[in-house]
This record gives C-alpha cells, sequence and structure tokens, in this order.
C-alpha cells in the first residue's frame, strides 16, 4: 500500500514522455503527408506504438492535430523568450537575438516549418486552428515593437511606422521561413538569418554592429 503513491510521479512522467514521443510521430507525419492524409495509424507506426495508445491519450484524430499544434506553437515562444532572457539590455542586441531566434534549428526544422505551413492552410476554415496561429506571433509581436520603440527613442530614428515596421518583419521572417522549405536552391537558415540582419542593417544604420 505505501509503494503506491511512490509510483504517481514516474507513471506521470511516463506519459509525459509517451505524449510527446506521440506528437513527435504527429509533426514527422505532417511534415511527410500533411493534415488530411495524417492517420492514427501512421503516427502509432512512426511512434512504434501501438494504435491503442494514441487513442488512449488523445481519443481522435482531431485532438491529436490540435495538442500538435499546441506543442509546436509553445515551443517556438519558449524559444524567443530564451533568446530575450540572454540578450543584453542594449534594445539593438535584443532586436538582434529576438529575430535570430526564428532561425534556431529548435523551431526552423524543415519539418516543424512543414507543420506550420500545414496548419496555416487550414487556419481560415479551422477557428481553433486560427486562434492558436494567431497566438503565435501576438506576444512575440507585442514584445517586437516594445524593443523597436526603446531603439527608435533612445538612438533618434525617425519616420519608422512601428506598427507597420512589426507587421512587416513578421511578414518577411514567414516568407524566409517558407524559402526555406521550399527553396530548390538550398536556402537556409543560416541565408535566412543572414537576410533578416542585412535588411535590420539598412532600417538601423547606427547598429549595424549589432546584426553581424
Amino acid at each position: 500500500m505505501t509503494a503506491l503513491p511512490k509510483l504517481q510521479p514516474k507513471r506521470r512522467a511516463a506519459k509525459v514522455v509517451r505524449r510527446r514521443q506521440l506528437i513527435e510521430a504527429a509533426i514527422e507525419s505532417i511534415a511527410q503527408r500533411g493534415l488530411g492524409d495524417t492517420t492514427m495509424a501512421h503516427v502509432s507506426k512512426t511512434a512504434g506504438l501501438s494504435q491503442g495508445i494514441v487513442n488512449l491519450h488523445f481519443k481522435s484524430k482531431d485532438n491529436l492535430l490540435y495538442e500538435t499544434l499546441k506543442y509546436v506553437r509553445s515551443e517556438y515562444e519558449e524559444n524567443w523568450r530564451s533568446a530575450l532572457e540572454n540578450a543584453s539590455e542594449a534594445p539593438a542586441d535584443q532586436l538582434a537575438e529576438l529575430l535570430r531566434s526564428d532561425y534556431n534549428k529548435k523551431v526552423a526544422d524543415i519539418k516543424k516549418l512543414a507543420v506550420w505551413f500545414a496548419f496555416w492552410g487550414e487556419a481560415k476554415s479551422r477557428p481553433t486552428y486560427k486562434k492558436i496561429c494567431q497566438e503565435r506571433v501576438a506576444d512575440y509581436s507585442q514584445s517586437l515593437a516594445g524593443i523597436l520603440e526603446r531603439l527608435i527613442n533612445e538612438d533618434g530614428y525617425d519616420d519608422i511606422n512601428i506598427p507597420q515596421l512589426v507587421e512587416g518583419i513578421v511578414a518577411m521572417a514567414d516568407g524566409l521561413w517558407l524559402n526555406i522549405l521550399i527553396s530548390a536552391h538550398g536556402f537556409r537558415r543560416r541565408d535566412a538569418e543572414a537576410v533578416m540582419m542585412q535588411y535590420l542593417c539598412q532600417i538601423f544604420p547606427k547598429h549595424k554592429n549589432a546584426f553581424k
């Protein structure tokens, strides 16, 4: 009787590990087949587990896809917040690290990018997907705007519309992700980062050193 409570933390930990294993298998399947052709059977086979285990954890394909999207969204946020925490207090350094974080292998892996674009393609007709996709950039855009405001105010840059610049940077970042995903010429994460840093050099020429 006394041994049973001691097993509970291990069981919970095992459940978390198994759940993550299944989500990673879903990412693999979505990247290979897309959302429509991904099945619970594909996910269980990729994970090396029984389909019953997938059903136990997620109940349905819709739940599995929803949790997979939540997972990559959370991972994305953790990545950029960590980048900011490790940056200096200088707004130019924070801007550079925030935007470089978009090309970290953890979030800009080809499979993860394929997953994002698969869900974006369904977002218009699936409000739950749309909400999470919007959340992906909401806090990011707010942090980006705050950093830009500090940089512009502290260093005397004129005629910069911050909301427009935020929209432009976010759109450019997504476009660079697409280039990584579909380029026939070997456009890679480091190339995308270099393009973004070059863009920042043009907008903020006084801080070129921060963007090299």
